[in-house]
């Protein structure tokens, strides 16, 4: 029989059954970790104890009973082993020590060196070596904390959960399990580690079921290939999609994405980007920026809208770019190009013009405008309704102007206009400067020559009046906007008009139209929309 008042008696052919508030079971808690089915508030229990414990002792003045000795009892199907056992009536606690270890079905097994349970406060606590292992995942900490009330685990000195079946890994300084949902939530220099991916953040919640991961704080993600860096988001481990929010950044390959939001799916080779969003390419040396951008890697595609900017970089100048939609993306030859949409305007140091449509090829040797194209070269503006613009890096070289073809340039601070005119134009520049125009058909040129007069001192310059010239073909030649010298093919029809002679009506060809304060001054001012019509309705005024 068994002896209470603090005597010992060995119990390796005890058989009897002690019946024992389920308090006991708490030394299953973690399996309720990781398999929710098992409850812990139940308020009674049978514990049965195994042969093979030393010692079984009650001390009647503590309360407490003494299991020492090779300790093992099953209790619900799980089975516990540890080194020696107390258990305490009154406060309903249980003390276990020396190699715990729980197992739950063969499916789960835990092991520490010691264990804490208050009956009342449903509170547990797991010190040293902890261990906890299932057929999916296994635990490493210091010691662990369980509240059974709440469903909640957590460690406070640092911990590792590594993943039986797919090679992942995860380290943080604290960790919180939720028995039913199976989340985990973890803080302090939180590293995630698998096959495909690299994590570092500062907090992550982890859905098992979901697949999903959040994270908030400085988050840096290596995976497929590319590097994400953001302060807050989500990700999907495994279809890899994510989004990433506040200072979102992915660098991958040749290309940098930046922006408020980035959505991120790898295997579509697709990332969209919503909020001050920047696509650079380092391999084009080409940054494209705006509030919304789409970006596939498969399709070869970049697109930008809602106040769409492109910076292309070249070797002696820089083009800014503004239009209501951009796209990088190749031709039907495979030549990398730069398209702009509506309400275009751009600007280099040497050249800048707007338009409903532009075409850059990625070399920019190759300019294509449409839907009133007008460019500006120095004190020159051309226009027309399509242009096809030759560069050499950034310097403009020829420009053919076909339909509605004018060149006007600004003479005496624009008191006078020098005016070419016709059906088509090829225009020349020298060093960014209009030198020569060559029109085809319905030529007009409308012009006043300069006349200087030198005397010992002084070199005075004056207009005496205009030529107006008309012909089949002409060929004008110009320095700094004057024209210097006219050729012609067939004989021309020419009025002269003296200076004071001039009517206001004489003084400009039909559709003539001098729009200088459209033109952009400033990268910043690319942005900028101006209303044309209200323009050339107050110059007219002043003619």
């Amino acid at each position: 029989m068994v002896q209470i008042e603090n005597k010992r008696c060995t119990i390796n052919n005890l058989k009897n059954r002690l019946y024992l508030r389920s308090v006991l079971a708490i030394t299953l808690f973690f399996s309720a970790v990781l398999l929710p089915q098992i409850s812990l508030a139940q308020n009674t229990g049978i514990l049965e104890l195994l042969p093979g414990s030393d010692l079984l002792g009650y001390n009647a003045k503590t309360g407490a009973h003494r299991l020492v000795g090779n300790v093992s009892f099953n209790y619900q199907g799980n089975t516990m082993y540890c080194d020696s056992a107390h258990y305490y009536d009154k406060s309903q606690e249980v003390r276990a020590y020396g190699r715990v270890q729980i197992n739950k079905r063969d499916t789960l097994n835990l092991y520490c060196d010691s264990l804490y349970y208050n009956g009342k406060t449903k509170q547990a606590k797991l010190w040293g070596h902890v261990r906890v292992r299932d057929n999916a995942y296994k635990l490493t900490t210091d010691s662990l904390d369980y509240d059974a009330a709440k469903g909640q685990a957590v460690y406070r000195n640092k911990g590792k959960v590594e993943s039986i079946t797919s090679a992942e890994v995860l380290t943080s300084k604290i960790g919180y399990f939720y028995p039913n949902s199976k989340n985990f939530f973890f803080k302090g220099d939180v590293v995630y580690k698998s096959p495909e991916i690299y994590m570092t953040t500062d907090t992550l919640q982890y859905s098992y079921f979901q697949h999903k991961v959040n994270f908030f704080g400085e988050t840096d993600i290596l995976a497929s290939g590319a590097k994400l860096k953001c302060k807050s988001g989500w990700y999907d481990t495994q279809t890899e999609e994510g989004k990433l929010i506040n200072d979102a950044q992915i660098f991958k390959d040749s290309k940098q994405i930046f922006g408020d939001t980035l959505y991120y799916r790898p295997k579509d080779s697709l990332s969209i980007g919503i909020g001050h969003v920047v696509i650079i390419d380092t391999s084009s040396h080409l940054e494209l920026r705006g509030n919304y951008a789409y970006n596939s890697d498969k399709e070869k595609l970049n697109y930008i809208t809602d106040e769409a900017l492109a910076i292309k970089k070249m070797d002696k100048d820089t083009l800014y770019l503004h239009a209501d939609t951009l796209f990088q993306r190749p031709d039907s030859n495979g030549i990398e190009q730069l398209e702009a949409y509506n309400n275009v305007q751009y600007f280099t140091n040497k050249i800048q013009g707007r338009c409903d449509t532009i075409i850059f090829s990625d070399t920019l040797d190759l300019v294509l405008m449409s839907g009133n194209p007008i460019i500006w070269a120095k004190n020159s503006e051309l226009s027309g309704e399509n242009m096809r613009v030759y560069m050499n890096d950034s310097s403009i070289q020829k420009v053919w102007i076909e339909n509605n073809a004018m060149a006007v340039s600004e003479v005496d601070s624009g008191k006078y206009y020098n005016q070419i005119a016709g059906n088509e134009m090829f225009a020349f520049f020298k060093e960014d400067e209009l030198s020569s125009t060559e029109v085809n058909g319905n030529a007009i040129t409308l012009y006043y020559p300069e006349e200087t007069q030198k005397t010992d001192s002084t070199t005075n310059i004056s207009r005496k009046g205009m030529n107006k010239l008309i012909a089949s073909n002409i060929r004008v030649y110009l320095d700094s906007g004057e024209v210097i010298g006219i050729t012609y093919l067939d004989q021309p029809d020419g009025i002269f008009y003296p200076i004071d002679k001039i009517a206001k009506k004489d003084q400009f060809l039909e559709n003539f139209q001098w729009r200088y304060y459209l033109k952009p001054n400033s990268p910043e001012e690319v942005m900028v929309e101006k209303e044309e019509i209200v323009i050339i309705e107050e110059k007219t005024k002043e003619f």
